[in-house]
């Protein structure tokens, strides 16, 4: 089990994204952020997709988040966090 430490800009970006949605999308938020908790403690190394600098990005809707495995091979960094916006169709 690895240890996830979230940013402390990726807990601003977090509490701003809930703080401007409405009841339904913090629901969601709260739903999406726990989840990604989970499976970065569980398998951190196939979640996502690889980036630069060693760093990856995996998608629950409606977030997205940028994560580091740090060096330590035990902990996980969650360095930012957005929104996904669903596309109208």
């Amino acid at each position: 089990m690895y240890r996830v430490r979230w940013a402390r800009r990726a807990l601003d970006e977090l509490a701003s994204l809930w703080a401007q949605g409405d009841a339904n999308l913090r629901r969601a938020i709260t739903s999406a952020s726990h989840t990604i908790d989970q499976r970065l403690r569980k398998d951190p190394y196939n979640e996502g997709e690889s980036r630069s600098h060693g760093e990856r990005i995996t998608f629950v809707p409606p977030l997205s988040v940028r994560f580091r495995i740090e060096s330590d091979g035990h902990a996980i960094s969650i360095l930012q966090v957005r929104l996904i916006r669903q596309r109208s169709t």
